[in-house]
Order: structure tokens, then C-alpha cells, then sequence
């Protein structure tokens, strides 16, 4: 179970990366998103932290590693959850202007922001594989399926 876990989190972890180099790519990090920047790199520290943290418990055995690293995936999902609901509007606003509208309908507020280039299925599957993560550690800390 430990093991599926980390494989959970190493899929959840690339498309993390694969979001987080977008968002830098269109300018999210100058100011150019919905997304602050202190929440961003958070997620992303946390989520990383806990990571390292869960592979020392796979090297070392120790179950309060495991809580630990369960512990850390509170916040990061906490996090990932405001995000996600501060990116919905954008991408709803996003399908709702007809093509070759753009700046000259005045939705330059939504339409300027990085995390418009986010592609839904990348978003889809890092929240879905981060959910199979967090039970697949809160599993494997309660000793279900061995470590």
C-alpha cells in the first residue's frame, strides 16, 4: 500500500509540475493570475516536503514518519482546494467567450491570466491522483496492506 502511495504521489507530482511550469511559462508568477504566488509555491513546498518525508518512512519503516507525511497532506490539499476553486471561474468564463472575442469584448481580467492555459484533463487527473494519495497514505499509516 506504501508503495502505491508513492506511486500515486510521484503521478500527482508531475502533474503538479507540469501546472505549476505553465503558470510560470505565462507570467502567473509577475502578478498575471488569480492564483497568488505565496499559495502556489506553498502547495508546491509542502507537497514536495511531504514527498521526501514519505520516502524516508519507505526507506526506514518508521510509522510515524507515515503520520507525518499524512500530516503534511492536509495543508497541500487544503491548498490545492482553494486553487482549485479560485481557477473554476476562470475556466468557465474562459469556455463562455466566443472565439476571436477576446481583449476587445473587455474580458481581459479573465482571459490575461495564466491559469486560463491550464488544460482541464492535466487538472482532472492531479486532483483525482492527489485524492488516491491521500487515502493510499492514510491506509498505509493505519497499517492497511502492510508497508
Amino acid at each position: 500500500m506504501a508503495f502505491a502511495a508513492l506511486f500515486a504521489w510521484l503521478l500527482t507530482a508531475v502533474g503538479g509540475f507540469y501546472l505549476l511550469g505553465t503558470w510560470i511559462a505565462k507570467g502567473g508568477h509577475r502578478g498575471s493570475s488569480h492564483l497568488p504566488p505565496p499559495v502556489i509555491f506553498s502547495h508546491f513546498g509542502l507537497a514536495a516536503a511531504g514527498l521526501v518525508v514519505w520516502i524516508i518512512y519507505l526507506i526506514t519503516d518508521n510509522n510515524t514518519l507515515a503520520w507525518v507525511g499524512l500530516l503534511i497532506l492536509v495543508p497541500v490539499a487544503a491548498l490545492g482546494f482553494g486553487m482549485l476553486a479560485r481557477w473554476l471561474p476562470t475556466h468557465r468564463a474562459r469556455g463562455a467567450v466566443p472565439a476571436g472575442r477576446g481583449a476587445a469584448a473587455g474580458d481581459t481580467a479573465t482571459h490575461a491570466v495564466a491559469e486560463r492555459h491550464f488544460p482541464v484533463a492535466v487538472v482532472g487527473a492531479h486532483g483525482l491522483f492527489a485524492v488516491v494519495t491521500v487515502v493510499l497514505v492514510l491506509l498505509s499509516a493505519l497499517g492497511v496492506g502492510g508497508s
